[in-house]
């Protein structure tokens, strides 16, 4: 077959293959086309799912009479005129393939008047020979896009649509993910002319629950946590669901840059792991981070034009952009724990002075269940909390049928778990695993600290990366010490020292600036926990002596979980058998406490 140039038609349906997979990708294009326009008045109306009609109706600015044809022809756009716009793009459209995309596998008719032109007019095409005639039409200030029988010349794309209910849906979502990107617009969605959804514009920032209430459910605005977050030029702002509030379900989950919908892996990856392993509560627990949020930074620093449909971006300083958003989340998630923390104190307090009938040898018991060192990080490995209710009812409960019936092991929690001679019961406090022995007649039962559990895993895994070099992490905000002593030890240090550890620095006179950090401190008080790191590797007089035992525990510290599920007790019960010998300095003991005759009734 010769080389041949492409027929218009067919160069146009191939690129509408990328840009319109379905109703809902018109619907982006057309919406966003009217946003670009300046409208803050949209009406979108829909039949048989958009198979049939897709209409959008904008107050923006319009397009004059000369432009309608050119505005239906490929590549062809007023939002970029040079390679330097390409290259810091602030419209959502700028490839100006939507209409001719669109215009080549549908009817389309395009319907606009400018505010400075006296009277509308229209231009319409239908798939074949894409000339588009000319008309005066009717029509208020703004634009009106009729998408008619959509896929009526591809018949193998139109049998794979599916039914109007599921495109309508997918449509809908759209709707949905534009209005939380613009507040200020008013959104009128109607599907065979009845109203489905009414978003009115939102003038006041401080109102604008009201519009993520409207999309996303009351039951996300009244437990969601406000993010603000600020580096520079940089900004995160938006709401985060608390863990005990994220969905099951991933419909909650809207993220924009510079206002563009995005649904891209490294953003992804940062907000999954400020959450870290909290998520996971058991098998078929597992839930979903639930989040609205906003990440503005420089036009020049995003690249947009990565994706035929635009939902994918590319950063200049992606690790960057990764830990300042992973910050700002656990920034937010932390705050909300402790001062969960404290109103959990304050319930529990009151709880057991209504509630004198409970062991006073059992609490006594857990009191003495504190941390066998001090935490350099609020939050890790502090005080236990008090149990809850619910926890002391069913620990009661076990006690009183021990006493009273043969002994037989009955899990307290969601499900027991043999590993080994142990058997996980329950986590208690959420950091202590209760373990019943198997072989022994009377089946005692033991507490294992987990997070010491883990602290010592982590510490020896550290050290063993000592040898050959930690990993760092960049700091997006790099840090600056001037503390004279500081700066002595650094001056006598090896060069090759603080590289191991994964710290890189900038060093004068007067001051230093780290630039990278080991990743077990990237969420450290930096200004704090470097200092200690140097004064360490000073006391040890060079890079080649070995670190003391204390200093891994110490950063391992900074990587201990909070909090554990019953499936991450089992996998640190097995760490705690097979890399540390099931030392027993874990382990705690549980006396079954003698229970009020009113508790054993």
């Amino acid at each position: 077959m010769p080389i041949q140039i492409l027929p218009v038609s067919l160069a146009n349906q191939i690129a509408a293959g990328e840009v319109i997979e379905r109703p809902a990708s018109v619907v982006k294009e057309l919406v966003e086309n009217s946003l670009d326009s300046g409208a803050d008045q949209i009406i979108i109306e829909i039949e048989q799912g958009g198979r049939r009609l897709i209409r959008i109706r904008d107050n923006g600015s319009g397009i004059p009479r000369d432009e309608l044809a050119l505005a239906l022809s490929r590549h062809a756009t007023s939002k970029i005129t040079s390679l330097a716009d390409l290259e810091a793009i602030l419209s959502l459209g700028f490839r100006g393939e939507a209409l001719a995309s669109i215009s080549s596998v549908a009817r389309l008719t395009l319907t606009s008047k400018p505010a400075t032109q006296a009277t509308a007019w229209e231009a319409w095409v239908e798939g074949q020979d894409m000339r588009a005639e000319l008309a005066p039409a009717s029509h208020p200030t703004g634009t009106t896009v009729t998408v008619e029988d959509l896929f009526f010349n591809t018949p193998a794309r139109r049998k794979f649509m599916r039914t109007d209910k599921t495109e309508f849906a997918h449509i809908e979502e759209v709707v949905k993910r534009i209005a939380l990107a613009r507040f200020d617009v008013k959104f009128h969605l109607l599907h065979n002319q009845k109203q489905v959804r009414l978003y009115p514009a939102i003038r006041a920032e401080a109102d604008a629950t009201q519009r993520i209430s409207s999309v996303c459910g009351s039951s996300f605005t009244d437990t969601a946590l406000r993010v603000e977050e600020q580096a520079g030029s940089v900004s995160l702002s938006g709401w985060i669901a608390p863990v005990h509030a994220c969905r099951h379900q991933a419909d909650v989950q809207y993220f924009y840059v510079n206002g563009r919908m995005m649904k891209d892996r490294l953003l992804a990856h940062a907000i999954r792991q400020a959450y870290g392993e909290s998520l996971q509560q058991g098998i078929g627990e597992e839930r979903s981070p639930t989040y609205v949020l906003y990440l503005e930074l420089p036009a020049q620093d995003v690249d947009v034009n990565v994706h035929p449909a635009k939902h994918e971006v590319r950063f200049h300083q992606a690790r960057q952009i990764h830990d300042f958003v992973l910050h700002g989340l656990r920034s937010a998630l932390a705050a909300a724990d402790n001062s969960q923390g404290a109103a959990h104190a304050a319930a529990e307090h009151q709880y057991q002075d209504v509630n004198a009938q409970v062991s006073a040898d059992f609490l006594q018991q857990q009191e003495q269940l504190q941390p066998r060192h001090a935490s350099p990080l609020p939050g890790i490995m502090s005080a236990p909390v008090k149990p809850s209710a619910t926890e002391l009812r069913a620990t009661q409960q076990f006690y009183s049928q021990a006493s009273t019936a043969p002994r037989s092991p009955v899990p307290v929690g969601p499900r027991a778990a043999v590993m080994g001679q142990w058997q996980v019961l329950s986590v208690v406090q959420q950091r202590m695993a209760l373990l019943q022995q198997q072989d022994s007649a009377t089946q005692p039962l033991f507490l294992l600290d987990l997070q010491q559990v883990q602290q010592h895993c982590i510490a020896g895994q550290l050290a063993q990366q000592w040898t050959t070099g930690l990993a760092g992490q960049p700091l997006l905000i790099p840090v600056q010490l001037t503390d004279a002593k500081i700066l002595a030890m650094i001056g006598e240090l090896e060069g090759n020292s603080l590289a191991r550890l994964g710290v890189q620095l900038e060093s004068t006179r007067q001051q230093v600036i780290i630039k990278q950090v080991p990743a077990a401190l990237r969420q450290s008080d930096v200004s704090q926990s470097i200092p200690y790191l140097i004064r360490t590797l000073a006391e040890q007089a060079g890079a080649e002596s070995d670190l003391p035992q204390s200093f891994w525990l110490w950063l391992a510290t900074h990587m201990v979980q909070r909090e554990y599920s019953v499936t991450q007790a089992e996998h640190w019960l097995t760490s705690w058998q097979q890399q540390l010998a099931a030392a027993p300095t874990f382990l705690t003991p549980v006396q079954l406490p003698t229970l009020p005759p009113a508790v054993r009734s």
